[in-house]
């Protein structure tokens, strides 16, 4: 099982989740285009979409997935945009706590803290990857995961590299509160790793680092040192084995 990241970041988030049999899309915050050459133009085994908020970030190609022929899963919150079209018989609204499935893909969303109505996380369990955490645009998760085989998740920034930048400079205020409220730090996600059995884990992705709160060297290695685990940072067009074995 392959995760190949078509965009991660303030700019744009998707990534694709698959193997030659059947794909599941992540999110669709970059353009159609790059989505569609993400999949190679091929869409046929494109089993959905899964959509975590209605930040342009994640959501902004969500006509564009829509007129491909693929289904797209959310929360009623998220569907409440206005960016998504009134109707759509390929609309399906889930919610937290209730498991469905997407082809051989068992999803269980969960809550998440976010400035968005209603945005989840999501378990991801299929036989080529195990289990699999997708955590994202959040401050705090009060869940542990028993279990888990490999974690995609944010390390948006430092809280350290925060307050050497901002330091008392109340005109930046409004900026440090949003990101320390609605995003993962490398501090929290270490915690968040730290509180969960990872002794099944393979391998944890770092996703949607900020291009100037975060340092992507210092990152990888402190999670690392922390999990003894494969450690990769996520970027566009990068693609990771997320299997049952490490490499």
């Amino acid at each position: 099982m392959e995760l190949h990241t078509i965009g991660t970041g303030s700019l744009g988030n998707c990534y694709i989740l698959g193997n030659k049999d059947e794909q599941l899309l992540i999110e669709c915050g970059v353009g159609i285009d790059k989505i569609k050459k993400g999949l190679d133009f091929d869409y046929n085994n494109v089993v959905g979409c899964l959509v975590t908020h209605e930040h342009g970030d994640h959501f902004k190609s969500i006509q564009g997935v829509l007129d491909l022929g693929i289904d797209v899963y959310a929360s009623a919150g998220t569907f409440s945009s206005p960016l998504f079209p009134s109707v759509s018989h390929r609309k399906n609204t889930i919610a937290a706590k209730q498991s469905f499935k997407i082809g051989n893909f068992k999803i269980l969303p969960f809550s998440v803290v976010h400035d968005a109505a209603e945005p989840l996380g999501f378990i991801i369990e299929h036989p080529g990857c195990g289990k699999v955490l997708f955590l994202t645009d959040t401050n705090y998760c009060k869940y542990t995961f028993p279990g888990l085989n490999n974690i995609i998740i944010e390390a948006n920034f430092s809280k350290k590299i925060i307050e050497q930048k901002f330091g008392e400079k109340l005109q930046m205020e409004f900026l440090k509160n949003r990101i320390l409220k609605n995003h993962f730090s490398l501090e929290d996600c270490k915690v968040m790793l730290a509180a969960n059995d990872l002794s099944k884990v393979n391998n944890i992705v770092l996703i949607h680092l900020s291009d100037s709160n975060s340092h992507e060297v210092d990152f990888r290695r402190e999670v690392y040192e922390l999990t003894g685990k494969n450690v990769s940072v996520a970027d566009k067009g990068r693609k990771f084995n997320l299997g049952l074995t490490p490499f």
